[in-house]
């Protein structure tokens, strides 16, 4: 089941025109939550990011579109596909109305909800290594645009399928100023000794909830230092750890980058600490 426009429907019903501006031109932004036992993790943080790219992307938002509304929305999906007792990913999708070429004819969006099974309540490490490397074949640029989770993803498929093609487990993208931005699938934090490195909003990485998050744990800690600033190519092998993060999986950490292998001491205290949070609320 799914939720399209406000009305659940079958899997098996079709919803989605050829004319759906997100399909035609990527005009449209999505956001993915994790639900546990009817619960949606940092909801107003994702509420009001979303929001706020909705208002950047010139889009209408709808008046009953309040933090309640479109919780009630997903919670209902949550209890149509019977995930009130189970932890779930949900993906909402907004997008403009059809009408237009590249300049749209309305302002007024659409949207949908799906829902899918998660394995684990909370964050947990996994023990799978992660070996990275640079993708080098295009860039990000360090606009506004590219903090914004937009339907319009082309440099992290490219970077997907490369790094499928080479056997890697993930790639860092790069900007135009060769700076290190983030991750195919999540923000970047580099741990050096007792000082945590991630690149700041205007070197063009996505404005990751769970980014917001750590930076906030990691202010409140009085054995680590958070800087936004920067990240060179050439930092990384100096690293002690390197953590790549997402609201799905939480801190994914690297374990090998070309001859570099990191260690996991940070990321294990970290997710501690973003786990308790999430069962506060």
């Amino acid at each position: 089941m799914f939720n399209f426009d406000g009305e659940i429907l079958s899997n098996s019903e079709k919803a989605l025109s050829l004319d759906n501006r997100a399909f035609n031109y990527g005009d449209g932004l999505f956001e993915s939550l994790r639900v546990v036992h009817n619960k949606i993790m940092f909801w107003e943080d994702h509420y009001f990011r979303l929001m706020a790219s909705m208002r950047i992307m010139r889009m209408e938002i709808p008046k009953e579109f309040s933090p309640e509304f479109l919780e009630n929305q997903i919670l209902a999906l949550i209890a149509a596909n019977n995930l009130e007792k189970k932890p779930a990913r949900v993906k909402i999708n907004v997008f403009r109305k059809a009408g237009g070429l590249y300049t749209p004819q309305t302002r007024e969006i659409g949207y949908c909800i799906r829902t899918d099974n998660l394995e684990k309540a909370f964050y947990e490490l996994s023990e799978k290594k992660c070996r990275i490397e640079l993708f080098k074949d295009h860039y990000l640029n360090n606009g506004l645009l590219s903090t914004l989770k937009s339907t319009n993803k082309a440099i992290n498929v490219l970077a997907g399928i490369y790094a499928s093609e080479n056997k890697y487990d993930n790639l860092l993208l790069l900007n135009h100023q060769k700076m290190v931005v983030e991750a195919i699938n999540g923000n970047l934090f580099l741990v050096k000794e007792n000082k945590i490195k991630t690149p700041p909003l205007t070197d063009g990485c996505l404005d990751g909830i769970f980014r917001k998050k750590l930076i906030e744990v990691l202010k409140k800690s009085e054995d680590y230092e958070i800087i936004e600033e920067s990240i060179s190519p050439f930092e990384l092998q100096k690293a002690d750890e390197l953590l790549i993060t997402n609201s799905i999986q939480g801190i994914i950490p690297v374990s090998n980058y070309r001859k570099k292998a990191y260690t996991t001491t940070l990321a294990t205290d970290l997710l501690k600490k973003i786990n308790m949070l999430a069962r506060l609320g």
